[in-house]
Formats: structure tokens, sequence, C-alpha cells
């Protein structure tokens, strides 16, 4: 079958959310030869792009997004273990820890943030909601991450992306990481204030504050 067919038939699989059928064209695309690492950086990537652009455009659903995002988790399951067994290596663009801020219990805009990072090429470390703003740190030297993404959604909880800043700062490590700021409580100018390297309004402008960051280490 024409190899250009089956990528069409791959890309529209996960922008439908088709799980098995993702999977399937997968493996048909690795039977016919296709290096499983180009099937990722040709057709999974760029397609989970398109859907978080239409998302951003408002041009589709959250429950769309999501749904795209489980049908590449399918087509993964086919394309992982010949990478293994091939011993290839994925290139990864940078490591990000990611998390809701100290009492803030919000996640739904983290958990799409860390979607997208992912299906961009980063290492994504999600330590969830209510993080305590030493584990943020903590966890960022466990990785050797170099982005620490933090996800506000309240006013109140505010402070506590300005006490990660600061506790960083009097440790004297600061210049050693990228902190980028996010959330519906969150400006640009509220990032400025606190010394934030980067502020993302989207979840596909956080993806493209993020690939700018690594690229400045």
């Amino acid at each position: 079958m024409d190899s250009g067919f089956l990528d069409e038939k791959l890309k529209k699989s996960i922008i439908n959310g088709e799980n098995e059928e993702a999977e399937r064209t997968a493996r048909e695309i690795l039977e016919s030869g296709v290096d499983p690492l180009e099937i990722i950086s040709r057709d999974l990537n760029p397609t989970m792009r398109f859907v978080g652009e239409r998302f951003e455009r408002n041009e589709c659903y959250l429950a769309d997004l999501m749904l795209a995002a489980e049908a590449m988790k399918y087509a993964m399951r086919a394309i992982t273990p010949i990478i293994i067994q091939e011993g290839k290596q994925l290139t990864k663009v940078g490591k990000v820890v990611i998390g809701t801020v100290s009492g803030d219990i919000h996640d739904i805009g983290k958990n799409i943030v860390a979607m997208l990072m992912e299906a961009n090429g980063f290492d994504i470390y999600d330590l969830g909601k209510d993080v305590d703003s030493m584990k943020f740190i903590e966890k960022t030297a466990e990785t050797q991450s170099k982005i620490i993404a933090l996800s506000a959604l309240m006013t109140t909880t505010k402070p506590s992306q300005k006490e990660v800043v600061d506790l960083l700062n009097d440790m004297g490590i600061r210049s050693s990481y990228k902190v980028m700021v996010g959330g519906a409580a969150i400006t640009e100018k509220w990032a400025r204030e606190i010394g934030a390297d980067g502020f993302g309004d989207t979840a596909e402008q956080a993806v493209r504050v993020a690939q700018k960051l690594i690229t400045e280490r």
C-alpha cells in the first residue's frame, strides 16, 4: 500500500481519536519498512501540533484534544517496542518539571500543557496539583531538568509561583534553571514582576516558550 496513503490514514485516525485504527496503521507503516523514529517526527508530532493549534483557535473542543492524545499513545504502543528492539534513541528537546503550585487544586490547563509539550518532544515530569514549592526544585535537580513550569489558576495562589523563584534565588541556583509561569490568574506583567523567564497564555504558546527557553540555556 502507498506509504503516503498510510501516513494520511495515521494522521486522520489520531485527529479523529480512533485508538485501534491509529495503532493498526502505525504497525502497517512499520511493516512497510519505515524507520520508527521517522513515523514520530513525520506523522505523530506534527499531527498533535496541528490538533493543539486547532484547540488554541477554538476550532475543536478539549475532548477532541484529549482523544487525539490518547490515539497517539496507541500509535506509540506499536512503535516503542521497535525503537527499543533496534536500540534507537528518541531525540528529546529537553526536560521539564511541571505542576500546579501549592494551594491550587486545578490541573486541567496544566495537563493540556504537559500533553502538548510531550507531543513536541519534551521529557515531562508532572508533579500534579497543590505541589509544595521546594518539591519543584528537588524534582528538577533529581531529573536534571532545565525548565520549571508553574501553573496557578487562582489569584490567591499566585504568590506560590514567586516563592519558587525566590527559593531558587536564596539557594544561589537561579541561573541554573528557566522558570515559566501560566494559568488563568497569570499575566505577562506578573511574570516579569516575579522574575520568571517566560509566560504562556495558552497551551500552544507555552510549548513555544519552552522551546525558546531550551535554546537559551
